[in-house]
């Protein structure tokens, strides 16, 4: 694709200061733009960068310095440069059309129209694949599965039967959707293993990280809402919610039976107990152990996860315990000094 800037700004509703005939052939990061390509400066971080990149044209938040480089300042350059890359690398199909020889369709299988389904997957019998999903090489569909239109399953995805998935979903590679739930009730010195009944259902517009595995709910649905962004390596177990448009950082994991409201935000590592409800737009940080439920548009970080400007409080002072400690062993030393000097003259007034 050739662009000028004055139609990239057009597109992007951005004003441009500098050459608006600058022409743009692609997109590149701020530290390795070459001539012809476009880059943007979100993070201040970066700004150092505006002067030595390589870059003919430079997207910025609408407040940022003079440069000598043509700038195309937006409210929001990073969702700007979202919007440039997805005109930019409109990705092109990688399975052919239609159903691979060696796929293998169960009985009463539905295609919908313009799907492509690659080599060695699996369907099970009674499925229902919608319209111009597109289905890569060795992935395993259970039995009266229902996957909506316009969906991407990666290699060696599996998802189990009865689960359901909605219009333009992304699962990506080795995501495991419905395996059974970890219930077990602990009886005459064994485990044994409790049926998981229910389903997963994933609603429109839901994206799974690599690896991650969501389990069945014991009863009813472990459910997906609309938009929620998972990443790679999350645990989600049965019967649990994530909310519409929440977004879940690597290795999360979340027990049986927790609600997680719209527009949550959570940390890498982050781990949660079982039975509690997280508050719509609620942050956890990084590596945040959520023992108990926690309120709407709270920001929870740490082991308990706890209120942020409390564990910041905690950590401060923790940073003061070896001086503290230095100060009572100076007094505990005076406290003796003292209490030996006080029987000194306890016992030499009784002498005298």
């Amino acid at each position: 694709m050739t662009i000028t800037v004055a139609e990239i700004a057009k597109w992007i509703d951005a004003t441009v200061d500098g050459d608006d005939s600058v022409v743009i052939t692609g997109l590149a990061k701020i530290e390795q733009a070459q001539p012809g390509q476009l880059s943007f400066i979100a993070n201040p971080k970066y700004a150092k960068y505006s002067e030595t990149t390589g870059a003919s044209a430079i997207l910025v938040n609408e407040d940022f310095p003079k440069s000598s480089k043509t700038l195309l300042r937006s409210k929001n350059p990073y969702f700007a440069f979202l919007r440039l890359a997805q005109r930019f690398y409109q990705q092109a199909p990688q399975i052919a059309p239609g159903v691979h020889a060696t796929a293998c369709l169960g009985e009463n299988v539905t295609l919908g129209d313009d799907i492509a389904i690659g080599p060695y997957v699996f369907i099970g019998s009674n499925s229902v694949i919608g319209d111009r999903t597109v289905i890569f090489p060795g992935v395993f569909i259970g039995n009266r599965v229902e996957i909506g239109s316009d969906c991407l399953i990666y290699p060696h995805v599996t998802i189990r039967e009865e689960c359901k998935i909605g219009n333009r979903c992304i699962l990506h590679m080795g995501v495991v959707i419905g395996s059974d739930g970890f219930g077990y009730a602990f009886e005459n010195g064994v485990f044994n293993k409790l049926p998981q009944m229910g389903i997963v259902v994933l609603e429109d517009d839901v994206e799974i990280g690599a690896n991650t595995t969501i389990d069945r709910a014991t009863m009813g649905e472990t459910l997906i809402k609309k938009g929620a962004k998972l990443d790679n390596l999350i645990q989600i177990a049965h019967n649990v919610e994530i909310g519409q448009h929440s977004a879940l950082a690597a290795q999360a994991g979340i027990s049986g039976s927790t609600k997680v409201g719209n527009y949550v935000q959570v940390g890498g590592q982050a781990g949660f107990v079982g039975h509690i409800a997280i508050g719509d737009r609620a942050k956890i940080g990084a590596q945040g152990g959520v023992t108990k439920s926690v309120p709407e548009g709270e920001f929870y970080t740490g082991y308990p996860a706890r209120p942020f400007r409390t564990e910041m409080r905690e950590l401060a002072s923790l940073s003061k315990l070896p001086e503290l400690l230095r100060r009572f062993r100076q007094l505990e030393e005076k406290i003796a000094e003292l209490e030996a000097k006080i029987k000194e003259m306890t016992e030499n007034k009784s002498l005298s």
